[in-house]
């Protein structure tokens, strides 16, 4: 080999060693200079945004140097012990609940798996068997559950709650209240209620509850569908009762509502697609993300000659008034009972800080004719009130007038 040809041989070898040592080079500096910029991209993109043609506004940015300077002032005067993490917690929770909105809920990684637990049903813990919802400003029994410690105990519907174990509880939410209600089966709990303005107390021992989203019952040629909440499985379950119950040759159903404090909205769908077919069924508008329509599965009516009475209170709420609206609008079902509570908007839940929970109002519901049900409920056709003392005593005019329009 001559000195050309091993020149030729060094010159080709060359660039190979310069390109691996340049791509170990680069990928070095790839890495230290997009750690930078993931570490900065916040003040990066507000600098960059107006020479991409993005405006930059300091409204969408919120000041925090009041919030900040508040701490200071409690670091330095406050005779006690701060928690930094329970500060934050308190200060998103407060954020949240200036809107004004009581639907809008930021929860702990606590408050947040029981509130999915209570969603769907699959509350592990024992109860006391009693259901319950804010009225008139106060949390008060709207019933007990048949063979349960509340009612073997003497827990009337209206009862306010007022404590738990001694700690009063009559100002705090619902969900809070069920979590400190329930606990191991065999274990006691004292409740105090508010009645007629004095202040009873139940010492209750809990027990497991059978706790289904719906079941039927049949009286003679008629059957009663009682729908508890709105589960991810309730539309499976209600379409299997619905089967159940056109196979036994029954003239007429009757669909209880009343309590129904909604979950779902995809459970509701598919319950309505057992009487309306592939129409829409509940209007979605949002400021943010515009209007959309949620239609009924098609083929699957069943039930669409069938005669419908639909019982409802002032405690259906949610989904559930958009099965009463929708069964209403496409003339399927006679509502009777009193006006619904009037939840009509769309709560999303957005996964925020690891395991919290944001619980958000991202839209309103109206009913296929363009009614709202935000704030105004469902009007019943046939006005039936139900006091506290006919729940106590078992007395149904609600339901009687049911019976008499599918006679």
């Amino acid at each position: 080999m001559n000195k050309r040809e091993n020149r030729k041989e060094r010159n080709s070898r060359r660039p190979t060693e310069v390109t691996l040592s340049t791509t170990v080079f680069v990928s070095i500096l790839t890495l230290v200079v997009g750690y930078g910029i993931g570490l900065n991209w916040d003040n990066i993109w507000t600098s960059f945004k107006p020479y991409l043609g993005f405006k930059n506004d300091a409204s969408d940015t919120l000041n925090l140097s009041s919030v900040q300077n508040l701490y200071n002032v409690l670091k330095e005067n406050y005779d006690g012990d701060i928690d930094k993490n329970e500060l934050i917690i308190g200060a998103k929770k407060g954020m949240v609940e200036a809107l004004g909105d009581e639907y809008t809920q930021y929860m702990d990684s606590a408050e947040a798996s029981d509130y999915k637990s209570a969603l769907e049903g699959d509350i592990e813990e024992a109860g006391v068997g009693i259901s319950f919802a804010k009225r008139e400003n106060y949390v008060r029994v709207i019933r007990t559950l048949p063979d349960n410690p509340a009612r073997k105990a003497g827990v009337l519907a209206g009862d306010i709650i007022y404590a738990i174990n001694d700690e009063e509880v009559w100002n705090l939410d619902t969900d809070v209240i069920g979590q400190k209600l329930r606990g191991e089966a065999g274990s006691e709990v004292k409740l105090t209620v508010v009645r007629n303005n004095k202040k009873i107390d139940f010492t209750l021992m809990r027990e497991e509850i059978n706790n289904v989203s719906a079941d039927i019952v049949y009286e003679d040629n008629i059957a009663i569908l009682s729908v508890y909440r709105f589960s991810k499985d309730t539309g499976t379950l209600v379409r299997k009762l619905a089967n159940e119950a056109k196979g036994k040759n029954i003239s007429g159903i009757i669909v209880d509502l009343r309590g129904n404090g909604g979950g779902y909205v995809n459970a509701a769908r598919d319950m309505l697609g057992l009487w309306i077919d592939g129409e829409n069924v509940v209007t979605q508008k949002s400021r943010t993300f515009g209007e959309s329509r949620t239609i009924a599965p098609r083929g699957e009516a069943i039930l669409k000659d069938m005669k419908t009475v639909v019982l409802i209170n002032n405690g259906t709420a949610s989904a559930s008034e958009i099965v009463a609206g929708a069964l209403k609008d496409y003339e399927k079902a006679t509502i009777v009972g009193e006006k619904s509570y009037g939840k009509g908007v769309v709560q999303t839940m957005l996964s925020v800080d690891g395991a919290n929970l944001l619980k958000v109002t991202t839209a309103h519901w109206y009913t296929p004719k363009g009614s709202t049900i935000n704030k105004t409920g469902i009007e019943p056709d046939f006005v039936v009130e139900r006091t506290y003392e006919q729940i106590n005593k078992d007395e149904d005019p609600q339901l009687n007038k049911a019976r008499e329009l599918l006679k």
